[in-house]
């Protein structure tokens, strides 16, 4: 019998019925041993997510002592769940503990995590299974970073014990004991994390949607949906802003060759799309896999004559942005210039401006320019490195819709295209680059 690890989340958690389904689902099969469930959802658009409540709470108790008024809204949430359930579960001393837990606690961390702690004891009291508490199976180290040596041997261990089991998402124990979590969404690199410590032959991440699309479809009316995509095509798309998945819940099952599936709960007789190793993905035949792409960040353009020959140029270039904890997304060059394409939100408060001046100081560029409001979309594909003229096609599309280029950014591996354009033409940009891979004949 083949071993699945599946993980749900977001809307398909939101409320009672919909917790039921995933339920359900998960006990239709008996190969889904192990389940990984997030906080629930938003229940309509404008609802406020568990997890900001529970931040809301951690704000409220260190301010005031305490966190009954915004821990007022949790409990009825969670109350109203078991409600419709109609399970045998006394949700309101789970509930007093956990404010008194979060009134004691000094960490923001260890409120974030009750909505998965909390959602994880009810599905377990719903189907029966035992609930493994996260804290004592994943483990971060002195820098916060996933501990896989002590987590792998852990998981497996308890959970193969327990044979079936309800596991929460998002959070672990750091080195000094104390609960801390992933960034947001960081459920599904949990599940990620179970399904390599148990060498599962699939994981199975359930959410509101029937998987990728090659475009947004808030930006082009009914872009087709990727069936199948390679760990590496999707490890561009869900970075440059595709977020069905979380873009680090690829690492954990890649080690471990294992495919993902992404389907909708709402929807289980989809197909989904099937992310697949390098091994084991063959080409589908398409050029282009995917476009996605984001907004709001600035370039710095150095420009300095025989840059090529001074060795460690840009070296120093990139430790004045350590310095100031800075990350850079793309660093693309000539013979004599540099471009760093970072997020504008980092660049706030005078930023910009002490960075310009450091460079100016320490790099003794030519000349400096920036450029601001610039978007980043990426035309991610296997096939294009096989097709002789992609870039072309890709580049004649964007001029033939009036679209100024500012940068270009190609990766070695020829698996994606990325162009810097102004903000205002992003929309513009996507339709026409999805126009000319995916509808012109």
């Amino acid at each position: 019998m083949s071993l699945i690890v599946c993980k749900f989340g977001g809307t398909s958690l939101a409320d009672g019925n919909n917790i039921r389904r995933a339920a359900e689902i998960a006990l239709s099969d008996p190969s889904r041993k192990f389940v990984v469930v997030s906080a629930p959802g938003k229940r309509f658009s404008e609802d406020v997510k568990v997890t900001d409540l529970l931040y809301a709470s951690y704000t409220e108790s260190r301010d005031k002592k305490g966190c009954g008024e915004a821990f007022a809204r949790i409990r009825k949430r969670f109350c109203s769940i078991v409600e419709e359930l109609g399970i045998d579960f006394d949700i309101g001393a789970v509930l007093d503990e956990t404010q008194e837990a979060i009134a004691r606690s000094d960490s923001a961390d260890f409120a974030a995590s009750r909505g998965e702690y909390l959602n994880a004891r009810i599905m377990a009291a719903l189907t029966g299974r035992e609930f493994v508490d996260a804290k004592d199976i994943i483990f971060f180290d002195e820098r916060g970073m996933f501990d896989e040596k002590k987590s792998y041997p852990r998981i497996a261990e308890r959970l193969f014990a327990a044979k079936e089991a309800i596991v929460p998402g998002f959070y672990g124990t750091g080195a000094d004991g104390k609960i801390r979590t992933f960034s947001r969404g960081g459920s599904d690199i949990s599940g990620a994390i179970v399904a390599r410590a148990v060498n599962a032959d699939l994981y199975e991440n359930w959410t509101d949607v029937s998987g990728f699309l090659a475009c947004d479809p808030r930006i082009v009316q009914n872009p087709q949906k990727i069936e199948v995509i390679s760990f590496k095509e999707l490890r561009e798309l869900s970075y440059m802003g595709a977020n069905v998945l979380h873009a680090e819940a690829i690492f954990p099952v890649r080690k471990g060759d294992i495919p993902i599936r992404i389907k909708n709960t709402f929807r289980p007789e989809d197909a989904g799309t099937i992310i697949l190793p390098s091994k084991k993905y063959v080409p589908h035949g398409n050029i282009v896999t995917g476009i996605a792409g984001k907004k709001d960040f600035t370039v710095i353009y150095l420009e300095k004559s025989l840059m090529n020959t001074e060795v460690g140029f840009a070296r120093k270039a990139l430790s004045i942005l350590e310095r100031e904890s800075i990350n850079f997304e793309h660093m693309p060059s000539g013979i004599d210039t540099l471009s760093l394409v970072i997020e504008s939100r980092y660049l706030r408060g005078g930023m910009l401006d002490k960075l310009i001046d450091a460079m100016k100081a320490e790099l003794a560029p030519d000349y400096i320019r920036v450029l601001e409001d610039i978007a980043l979309v990426a035309t991610v594909g296997h096939g294009m490195a096989q097709n002789v003229g992609t870039s072309a096609r890709l580049f004649n599309a964007l001029s033939e819709s009036g679209i100024n280029v500012r940068m270009i950014d190609q990766g070695s591996s020829e698996l994606n295209i990325i162009v810097g354009i102004d903000n205002a033409d992003y929309e513009r940009c996507l339709r026409a680059v999805y126009h000319e891979f995916f509808e012109k004949q």
